[in-house]
């Protein structure tokens, strides 16, 4: 009897343990993916300031071109923003969720 329990025992820990593996490698795959965005975001908001720059100093060659840049970088910064306050809201709901 005793034998069947740690078979039990050994079973649900191997089980466990490949959930936690799987749930890491998720949480990997979302931090990767996080930061390319959050680098995709930078890059995008210093077009538009460069592009506000070349604007202001008047070395701007294609204004139809920099003003696409500023609105994109303006989205951008929008959608982000979005996305950071849903993440906030849904922490704030797990966090409120009773086990």
């Amino acid at each position: 009897m005793n034998n069947i329990n740690d078979l039990r025992l050994n079973n649900i820990s191997k089980t466990n343990s490949n959930q936690n593996i799987q749930q890491n490698n998720i949480g990997d795959e979302f931090a990767k993916m996080l930061k390319n965005e959050i680098d995709d975001l930078n890059k995008t908001q210093k077009t538009g300031e460069a592009a506000m720059t070349d604007i202001a100093t008047g070395q701007v060659k294609d204004l139809h071109q920099a003003a696409i840049a500023i609105t994109k970088a303006e989205s951008s910064m929008k959608f982000m923003l979005e996305v950071r306050n849903k993440a906030i809201s849904a922490y704030k709901e797990i966090t409120r969720t009773q086990i």
